[in-house]
């Protein structure tokens, strides 16, 4: 369906050093769907892609993340890169950002490096996810269920290791952005937060 993400909005949370493909590929599967999208950065101004170690395209940021409400999106990705993903979760208001959306019970959907911040915000107890495989020992850390697959779903969370995983990984995304929001992920979300 060409237009199941109409009238939906979507945030995506970038820095400097994120994996170009892993924000562009996203975006057009959910704007093909019919979504609106936000460029998401950590200052306003332009953000730099790479291609892994290669510096790739400029961006222009929408919104700093200090001007955006998560109220005002129906869902966010977060792209990878070792660089960005490393910036985001060390940006207290980034940080708010991403968990504002769990508690919210809205869809995320998070690649690669992207997922480092979950640990930051406290979001991944008692979730199974997947990522970049060095990021397994954090989220294990965090109380996150490990495992290696090409595209884990948990309650409305989608999450995917590599580039490689880019096609299933845009399919689970515009799927659980028509689904909307999840309960369960909510509830989730505040039972870790309580713990």
């Amino acid at each position: 369906m060409a237009n199941e993400l109409q009238g939906k909005t979507v945030a995506i949370l970038a820095s400097d050093g994120f994996e170009q493909v892993e924000l562009t590929e996203p975006r057009k599967a959910v704007e093909n769907a019919g979504a609106q999208t936000h460029l998401i950065g950590l200052e306003s101004g332009e953000i730099q892609g790479f291609n892994h170690i290669d510096r790739a395209d400029m961006f222009p940021v929408d919104k700093a993340v200090s001007d955006a409400s998560p109220s005002d999106y129906d869902a966010l990705i977060l792209p990878g890169g070792v660089i960005n993903g490393d910036f985001v979760r060390s940006n207290p208001e980034a940080v708010s950002f991403v968990k504002a959306f769990f508690e919210a019970g809205k869809p995320v959907s998070a690649i690669c490096h992207g997922l480092w911040v979950f640990a930051e915000a406290g979001v991944a107890t008692g979730r199974t996810m997947t990522s970049w495989p060095s990021l397994q020992t954090d989220l294990r850390n965090a109380g996150a269920t490990w495992v290696d697959e090409e595209v884990v779903v948990d309650q409305g969370m989608v999450t995917s290791r590599n580039p490689d995983d880019l096609p299933a990984f845009c399919a689970k995304t515009v799927e659980e952005i028509s689904e909307g929001k999840h309960k369960e992920q909510a509830t989730k979300t505040e039972a870790a937060l309580a713990s």
